[in-house]
């Protein structure tokens, strides 16, 4: 970062606090035009141990059984973000009982005694955003046996955050942060009695934002699945609103829902979580359902590439591969090295993946995430397929540099199921290679056949090799394919060596192949999960070899042995598919 971004965040920050200062002259508003529904979707588990006292955010746990959540003090700037998002609202309220709403009041108007006259971190746009609409969505919850000041001072301060976000919003980082802004603005203004103006400004600003963020194939710059989906629920939920109020959803943001809808879609396994790429994770279970189905728009099967990712799927088998270049710029800050990088899900059961984003875990776990060998793809001599460029002093925004240019596509029905094939040319700089991959899975989704290729293309990538050849002492260059399993999946090697048996929970046996290319080790991998202490330890399978010639060729299946116990334990009849 340079020295000019540094005191034009310094200067924002500035802002923001004097805006938070100026809103304290706002009038609290008499009350809501309609009695709120709550939108949002909250974890049960999590909500317990939040009625417990043990408060996880950002990966950090402290317990503070009776101490006000504002008195705790915060070990990280994220875990002060996630408290002052208020996102465990939703929790709380999945939870619902007498406990959970006292918990929930106490912090609600703690947080009003401590940070609602303009102090504090949370008097950011997008955190405020989000804030509101918790605040709007769980009124009933949260109003249940309060007293008149108490009300009052709750609505006082939903209107002085509601016109801090109509001066600030534009402030926010464009992306979700912006979206998060504006939807908690509209969201405001159609709900509070007497803030009504604010609500068409932000709407026209909000369409803009769906103009210009929402490529025409639904698709978000940053290419994390899991922000299109919290950026596709906010406008689910505007909409929502205005539908409640007989009022119509502008062109524009109608318009990017319909283009969003059979991009998630795609982009979504057999199981219904969305796949794990470039710093997104799973989705809360069931937003992704609910947004699709407030939405209204109809499923469709979707062809091609979906936001750069290629989906196949048969037989409740889902494999999803990155088949794009990273994203570029600002929106590389959280992209990860995947080019090539794929998934698999058997069922309900996920099967490959990829390590995950570790950013609650800490830089280092952070950065570890973000490399190639860290994902289900082949990594050459140790290098990851793009370089993350050092961080600006103060900053951990390490964009992606010298990433694949070229990623080439191309689907094309087999005679016993679907191909697809990518390269990315990544390494070519480097070691004169490109990387090729074929996919091919089954009609029945039994077995998935892969081929990886390490070739030189021209003849100056072959004297690039040649270089790189003999730099190595003419041993070759090292390659590894990794094949990360998720922890549930339980791995042995055989006693031959040849092939690696995965057992899932549902009683399904997978095995793992090769052609005798390279050699077969299972060897220990990670999990990084948000809401997680700590990484989950899991099992990888790798594929070790040299490339000593212009072209290598490693082939591998991955092939279903039994599912009989899987028929009868996790196969549940009232539980949807999907596709």
């Amino acid at each position: 970062m340079s020295n000019s971004d540094t005191m034009t965040n310094r200067w924002t920050r500035f802002q923001n606090r004097l805006y938070a200062r100026l809103s304290q002259r706002r009038k609290a508003v008499t009350g809501f035009v309609g009695e709120p529904e709550p939108r949002t979707v909250g974890s049960f588990a999590r909500g317990r141990q939040l009625v417990a006292g043990n408060l996880l955010f950002a990966g950090y746990l402290v317990e503070a059984k009776d101490t006000n959540l504002w008195d705790v003090t915060a070990p990280s700037a994220g875990f002060d973000n996630e408290r002052h998002g208020f996102a465990w609202l939703d929790d709380l309220a999945a939870v619902g009982d007498m406990r959970a709403r006292e918990k929930a009041q106490r912090w609600v108007w703690g947080w009003i005694e401590a940070h609602g006259r303009g102090h504090g971190p949370g008097w950011a746009p997008d955190l405020t955003g989000r804030r509101v609409i918790r605040w709007i969505n769980h009124a009933v919850f949260l109003l249940r046996g309060r007293n008149e000041t108490q009300q009052e001072l709750f609505f006082r301060a939903l209107a002085q955050q509601t016109w801090f976000l109509s001066k600030r919003w534009s402030a926010a980082t464009p992306g979700l942060p912006r979206f998060e802004s504006l939807a908690g603005l509209v969201q405001a203004g159609l709900a509070l009695e007497g803030l009504e103006q604010m609500a068409d400004p932000a709407l026209r600003a909000l369409a803009r934002e769906c103009e210009k963020q929402i490529d025409q194939k639904g698709g978000i710059s940053t290419r994390n699945p899991q922000e299109l989906l919290d950026v596709f629920t906010l406008l689910a939920w505007t909409s929502a609103a205005l539908s409640d109020l007989g009022r119509g959803t502008p062109g524009a943001q109608s318009n990017a829902i319909k283009r969003m809808a059979p991009t998630l879609r795609s982009l979504r396994h057999s199981d219904g979580g969305l796949a794990r790429f470039h710093g997104g994770g799973r989705g809360v279970e069931g937003r992704l359902d609910q947004a699709l189905a407030q939405s209204g728009v109809r499923p469709n099967h979707a062809t091609g590439l979906a936001m750069g990712f290629a989906r196949l799927y048969a037989a409740r088998t889902s494999v999803i591969v990155d088949a794009a270049t990273p994203p570029k710029g600002a929106a590389s800050f959280n992209a990860h090295a995947s080019t090539l990088a794929f998934e698999l899900t058997s069922g309900r059961r996920p099967l490959i993946v990829n390590c995950g984003a570790g950013g609650s875990f800490g830089s280092e776990w952070r950065r570890a995430g973000r490399a190639t060998p860290s994902h289900s793809t082949l990594c050459l001599d140790g290098y990851s397929s793009a370089r993350l460029a050092p961080p600006a002093p103060g900053t951990e925004n390490e964009a992606l540099v010298d990433a694949p240019q070229d990623v080439p596509v191309d689907f094309e029905e087999a005679f016993e199921g679907t191909r697809f094939m990518v390269g990315h040319d990544g390494y070519a700089k480097v070691f004169g290679l490109t990387h090729a991959r074929t996919f091919e899975l089954r009609f029945d989704g039994r077995e998935l056949t892969g081929e990886d290729i390490l070739l030189t293309a021209t003849d100056k990538s072959k004297r690039q090799f040649d270089k790189a050849l003999d730099a190595s002492g003419m041993k070759g260059i090292g390659f590894d394919i990794h094949f990360h399993l998720h922890p549930d999946v339980d791995a042995a090697i055989d006693l031959g060596g040849a092939a690696v048996s995965m057992a899932l929970k549902s009683g399904e046996i997978w095995v793992f192949r090769h052609d005798g290319v390279g050699k077969l080790s299972v060897e220990p991998s990670v999990y990084l999960e948000k809401g997680r202490l700590k990484p989950r330890a899991t099992k990888q399978i790798v594929l070790s070899g040299r490339a000593m010639e212009y072209a290598t060729r490693i082939r591998w299946t991955l092939s279903k042995a039994q599912d009989t116990a899987y028929a009868v334990r996790d196969l549940h009849r009232d539980e949807p598919e999907f596709d």
